[in-house]
């Protein structure tokens, strides 16, 4: 059985920066488009960012650009999600997600984790 486990999360100042980590255990996912999502309270899930499964090809979500980092280390089955000049409006439970291709539709992921909080103080 796939597990994905998020960690990294945490409280962070305005401006500040955090490391979110999804490894996963069950299945060796180097050949499959890794994801991050996220979803703040009264708020659907939107998207983030997504990385191919060789880490060439990237997508990020607009509000983000500039600003988020993904990618991955397909040795130790882990992305990550270098998240620099955070604002209070990032604020939310940031999910990891396996996709077969690189989307922005939560709809194309199959695979999910539980979510880490991320908090920002403004």
């Amino acid at each position: 059985q796939v597990q994905l486990v998020e960690s990294g999360g945490g409280l962070v100042q305005t401006g500040g920066s955090l490391r979110l980590s999804c490894a996963v255990s069950g299945r060796t996912l180097s050949s499959y488009v890794r994801g991050w999502f996220r979803q703040a309270p009264g708020k659907e899930r939107e998207f983030v960012a997504t990385v191919s499964s060789s880490g060439d090809t990237t997508l990020y979500a607009d509000s983000v650009k500039g600003r988020f980092t993904i990618s991955r280390d397909n040795a130790k089955n882990t992305i990550y999600l270098q998240m620099n000049s955070l604002r209070p409006e990032d604020a939310a439970v940031y999910y990891c997600a396996v996709s077969a291709v690189v989307s922005s539709d939560a709809f194309s992921y199959a695979w999910w984790g539980q979510g880490t909080q991320v908090t920002v103080s403004s």
